[in-house]
């Protein structure tokens, strides 16, 4: 029997700050796909545009409000469980300073060094396309 995977549609913020650090989330033990870093984010609700969803997913997460300004990459990722779509953003905190809510660990990585982490896979599109420019 062939079992039909759910899709999700799903947002990351790529913020990043005045010394060119962009903030990494680690994903917790208790999380789908634990012990992975990803951009925060989350689930498009019906009725948001991606700039909405973004914008109410990190005031949820992190405590903190954004400016939503280039869109980065569009990536589909089948994981085992779930096909993921991720529009990711690039952004930045308008006021509020991040705090860990969801996630294990918050970090702002220097932009170069963002390979180093252990990504979730739908994420690392994005990231090859950071270090590219």
């Amino acid at each position: 029997m062939i079992k039909i995977k759910k899709k999700v549609h799903v947002v990351g913020a790529i913020i990043n700050n005045a010394h060119d650090e962009i903030l990494c989330a680690l994903r917790g033990p208790e999380m789908t796909l634990p012990n992975y870093w990803e951009f925060p984010g989350g689930k498009i609700e019906a009725g948001e545009s991606r700039q909405e969803a973004l914008k109410r997913e990190i005031l949820e997460e992190l405590k903190c409000t954004i400016e939503v300004s280039s869109h980065v990459e569009d990536t589909l990722y089948e994981y085992e469980e779930v096909i993921v779509r991720l529009e990711t953003f690039m952004c930045k905190i308008v006021s509020g300073t991040p705090a860990v809510t969801e996630h294990a660990e918050l970090k702002w990585v220097p932009r170069k060094e963002l390979n180093t982490l252990n990504w979730a896979p739908a994420d690392i599109p994005a990231i090859q396309k950071l270090l590219s420019n």
